[in-house]
């Protein structure tokens, strides 16, 4: 790990005790580094520009522009709440690149280290609203700018300001071997420099199967300081033994994106109302892990323990419309959903990882992590777009604001 551990705990005190940890700083839990002068955050990945329609796409009409990527979703997340944040990534040298880095810039997001590549273009994500809240994603990136960023890009912009905190999220090892590299490179810089590592599993179906992910992820698992997952994604990084993916084998050589349609990199598992912390309301308001259910062979809890036993600092999982629950080496806590009317799903696992971040950045202990995460993901599904109604730090208080207020 290269996050540093916070003291904590009296004599004599249990490690994955079923209490949970009190407010404040958890007994073994990462601490971000206080380096004056260093960006709070650093990530990078592929993000594409958006056509979002008004129907079917078969049946035409007109689609709004913006873009979308997991990685810039939670940099513009970050940086609305006032952190410093940097984003590297690769974009054609096409008007659609110069979208991407036109809305970062706009967004308050640090771009100086991302790459232009003028052999191929910028990825293109269609999205297609079938019911009023089923959305189609559509991805056209085989070959594209994103998917060949190269690990030197990624060392140049690291090392030009190296961050208290690196975030990555498995989206990008699966783009292709040269992406893999650079989020391998980024790992290795992170405990060069002594950045916290914070991932976000992100499993994406259509890019790579979940054995040649869990290769990938168990090997990432000891730079690992804050893994963030849906309950159904921890097994992927679970060691050999204990996990349960299928196709075991290793990512071969060339595999990179399919061709075709699938979701998007703000989609997913997790990019629901519930998932992110939004939707109906969870178990009673925080409600604990039992010593029973840490104890349970095949429980999240025992996922979670043997994560932390790998040397991973805690382990936050979204749990649905119960919420999500932070598990560190002092025991675990758990935050209800947040009831919101849901408008649009997408992107809302990034803006809870926005959310975790800027407390985790503040200092924050778990309890005050999540309650921010499961704000910032309920602001997500209450507008539309991946990152367009994150909010701002002065807008946190807004969501518990009754039916019809009017803010003068």
């Amino acid at each position: 790990m290269t996050g540093q551990p916070v003291s904590g705990g009296g004599p004599g005190e249990e490690p994955h005790a079923g209490a949970a940890p009190l407010p404040g700083p958890a007994p073994g839990r990462p601490r971000v580094p206080r380096r004056p002068g260093r960006p709070d955050v650093f990530t990078f990945g592929e993000t594409m520009v958006a056509l979002r329609g008004s129907g079917p796409l078969k049946l035409g009409g007109t689609m709004r522009v913006s873009v979308a990527g997991a990685e810039s979703n939670v940099a513009i997340g970050l940086a609305r709440l006032g952190h410093d944040v940097r984003w590297a990534g690769a974009v054609g040298d096409d008007e659609a690149g110069q979208l991407v880095l036109r809305t970062l810039r706009a967004e308050g997001v640090e771009v100086s280290g991302a790459a232009t590549d003028p052999d191929a273009p910028t990825g293109l994500l269609l999205f297609e609203p079938r019911l009023p809240e089923v959305t189609r994603v559509h991805y056209y990136r085989a070959g594209s700018a994103g998917s060949r960023l190269a690990a030197d890009t990624v060392d140049r912009a690291f090392r030009a300001a190296p961050p208290r905190v690196l975030h990555l999220t498995g989206i990008t090892p699966a783009l292709s071997p040269a992406a893999r590299a650079a989020a391998l490179r980024a790992l290795q810089l992170a405990r060069e420099h002594g950045s916290l590592v914070c991932l976000d599993v992100n499993f994406r179906a259509r890019l790579w199967t979940a054995g040649e992910a869990a290769a990938v992820l168990r090997e990432w698992m000891p730079f690992v300081d804050v893994l963030i997952a849906s309950d159904d994604e921890l097994p992927l990084c679970l060691p050999e033994d204990g996990d349960e993916a299928e196709d075991g084998d290793g990512p071969e050589e060339g595999h990179g994106p399919e061709e075709g349609n699938g979701p998007e990199d703000g989609d997913g598992p997790e990019a629901t109302a519930a998932a992110s912390g939004a939707g109906p309301a969870g178990p009673t308001a925080d409600s604990l892990a039992s010593p029973d259910s840490l104890a349970s062979p095949g429980s999240l809890a025992s996922q979670a323990r043997a994560l932390l036993d790998l040397g991973v600092g805690e382990v936050v999982v979204k749990l649905g419309a119960a919420g999500a629950t932070a598990f560190t080496c002092g025991g675990s806590l758990h935050q209800p959903a947040k009831s919101v009317q849901a408008v649009d799903a997408v992107g809302a696992g990034d803006a809870f990882v926005a959310g975790y971040l800027s407390a985790l950045l503040d200092g924050e202990g778990p309890a005050g992590c999540l309650e921010r995460a499961v704000t910032t993901g309920a602001f997500a599904v209450a507008s539309p777009g991946d990152w367009e109604g994150a909010p701002t730090r002065a807008e946190l208080g807004m969501l518990g604001a009754p039916p019809g207020t009017v803010v003068r």
